[in-house]
């Protein structure tokens, strides 16, 4: 471990960490190998997947184009970079949120805290920088950390820093001035870092510190991520002060193959209520959704179990479903994401950071990067008693406008409706599709290799699909993003319905990496195909059955922007004729300013 300077944390050491886990990976004194960075020299998340940098040719934006990319209602600064979501909650009659920010450029780097407050999570207004890299601890970056809320009042936030020798360190921060709603000013504990790497820990794997939650022994935990070898794992810290911690024997939960976990999150949620829990709360009646961001392949894992205050772990319902190797919050572009506990309406919030997709070159040419999540309420579903259900934040409908209505649509095979409307870059839709129930009789040998990643997209034909909606299509539909519905039959007889996203003809650009994206969605008997989307520009986020199953996508069309841009109604089923009832809303832009007294 590198030497990390005089004013050293207060740390107990009370384990060796060892692992319930392969030979390879038993021990997090094992020999180490090279970590992976997870920036471009040393750690916080970039701008991942980058396949074609450096490889295609920039393709010629116009100033038009880039001008429309930028979204409308979705929380992004006035310029420059931006990545993780950090430290929101509600304090003073007030939703804070802050990011990783970088106030000089369209890329990653110079990594400092960005600050925004709301009265409703949609219109935001700007405040000061609330930290900056100005210690050697942290001058490297001040990196992801969240918020915890005391009983007295008081508000803790912690937070990873890169120290002058790259270490990543865990800090404690805090308000200057608690009567303060707007919480402009912050002040960093003098005795920091409070937490360094423990022995056997790599110096560039230790990050992102969680909301503390407290125990029945007085004390408060934290978790932190980290790997040992190929094992995601997350250690985690018990305190009384905040200054001092003690590390629990054990982990909170190991995965093996799994890799580095950033932004680990651990969080109750009700088996019977559709309120939120305070992240402390547990008991009968309660699991515990566990999530780690993944540094090798950047997308946000989680799955349901059950924490165990007595013994310090966390252990999945189903090991099947794992964290990393089973569900995951968004099966499209969405990464280091953050909840947090909602007192003002009892409910769970998750914000997701929404990185670009397109050539860096674009990104400084038009002079930001990235856009958040609209925030999402996060509960249990009691349905299928497997997954949480993902829905946005009932205030996004204050900025609806005029609504469309186009009941019971059939729609034969092979067939494209045009769905009539003034603008099609802004928007709130609905839409339940039902498959002809003689198809459904009819369907013939299994599909059971359907995937939607591997498929051919929105082209590939099958008796049951697919079929849904072309977003951001211009008229020639050269361009197009669908967002659909495929329905396959499994060699046991059963049918298995799939939610994707098809990005492969979303923009005649050659420098924008384009996929297609999705998984299963579980239906229940009785439902109907269901889903919901919001279109904001460059931003696609829709939701099925629910939000079961949720798929978010960044786009960049040449063509299909402004007026050019249209709404199809689609059907590319074999066999299958299919019924449709949509509304569409068109969305005003949200207010999101510098701050001024004179605001709201």
């Amino acid at each position: 471990m590198a030497l990390i300077g005089k004013s050293g944390p207060s740390v107990s050491q009370k384990t060796d960490l060892t692992l319930n886990a392969p030979a390879e990976s038993t021990n997090i004194s094992a020999q180490f190998l090279e970590p992976v960075s997870r920036g471009p020299s040393a750690g916080v998340s970039e701008k991942s997947f980058r396949l074609h940098s450096g490889v295609r040719a920039p393709f010629p934006w116009s100033n038009t184009m880039l001008s429309w990319q930028r979204t409308g209602y979705h929380f992004q600064p006035e310029k420059n970079w931006m990545n993780d979501p950090n430290g929101p909650m509600f304090y003073g009659g007030w939703y804070h949120f802050f990011y990783q920010y970088n106030p000089d450029a369209a890329v990653w780097g110079n990594i400092v805290w960005g600050h925004a407050v709301s009265k409703d999570l949609i219109e935001w207004l700007h405040l000061p920088l609330a930290m900056v890299a100005d210690h050697w601890y942290d001058t490297n970056g001040v990196w992801t950390g969240s918020a915890t809320l005391l009983s007295d009042g008081q508000v803790i936030m912690l937070y990873t820093g890169a120290t002058n020798e790259s270490v990543q360190v865990q800090n404690l921060a805090y308000p200057a001035d608690l009567s303060d709603p707007l919480l402009v000013d912050w002040v960093k504990y003098p005795g920091n870092p409070v937490l360094v790497p423990p022995p056997g820990i790599d110096d560039r794997d230790f990050r992102d510190p969680t909301t503390a939650w407290y125990g029945p022994d007085g004390k408060w935990r934290i978790a932190i991520g980290s790997k040992v070898n190929k094992t995601g794992i997350s250690l985690v810290y018990d305190t009384e002060d905040f200054k001092k911690y003690e590390l629990i024997e054990g982990v909170l939960h190991a995965v093996p193959g799994t890799g580095m976990w950033e932004c680990v999150d651990l969080f109750p949620v009700s088996l019977k209520e559709d309120n939120g829990l305070d992240t402390s709360f547990n008991g009968p009646g309660v699991k515990h959704v566990l999530k780690a961001s993944l540094d090798d392949d950047k997308n946000d894992y989680y799955a349901i179990g059950t924490y165990s205050l007595e013994s310090g772990n966390w252990t999945p319902d189903n090991p099947n479903l794992d964290v990393g190797i089973g569900l995951r919050y968004d099966y499209g572009k969405f990464y280091a994401s953050k909840t947090f506990y909602d007192q003002n309406k009892q409910r769970r919030i998750l914000w997701g950071w929404i990185g670009e997709t397109d050539g860096e070159s674009a990104d400084i040419k038009k002079g930001w990067a990235s856009v958040q999540s609209i925030p999402r309420t996060v509960v249990f579903d009691k349905k299928t008693g497997t997954n949480i259900l993902q829905w946005p934040v009932e205030e996004i409908k204050s900025l609806r406008k005029s609504c469309k209505k186009f009941d019971k649509l059939e729609v034969g095979p092979g067939s494209v409706v045009t769905l009539e409307l003034e603008k099609a870059t802004q928007m709130d839709i609905t839409a339940e599709f039902e498959i002809d129930k003689e198809a459904l009789k009819r369907i013939g040998e299994s599909d059971m290799e359907y995937s939607c990643s591997t498929s051919g997209g929105s082209a590939q034909r099958g008796e049951l699909g697919p079929f849904g909606l072309l977003l951001l299509a211009d008229e020639g539909r050269c361009e197009q993003t669908p967002v659909y519905f495929y329905v396959a039959k499994g060699t046991d007889g059963q049918l298995k319905t799939f939610f994707c996203t098809d990005e492969s003809r979303s923009s005649l650009a050659n420098d924008v990496d384009k996929r297609i994206f999705g998984s299963t969605v579980p239906v229940i008997k009785g439902e109907k195909l269901s889903m919901r989307i919001l279109v904001d520009h460059s931003i696609i986020e829709s939701f099925a059955q629910g939000g079961r199953t949720c798929i978010t996508s960044r786009v960049y069309p040449t063509k299909a922007i402004y007026g050019a841009a249209h709404l199809y109604l689609f059907n590319n089923a074999t066999s299958a004729n299919i019924t449709a009832s949509i509304q569409t809303w068109a969305m005003k832009s949200a207010y999101i300013r510098p701050y001024s007294s004179h605001a709201f």
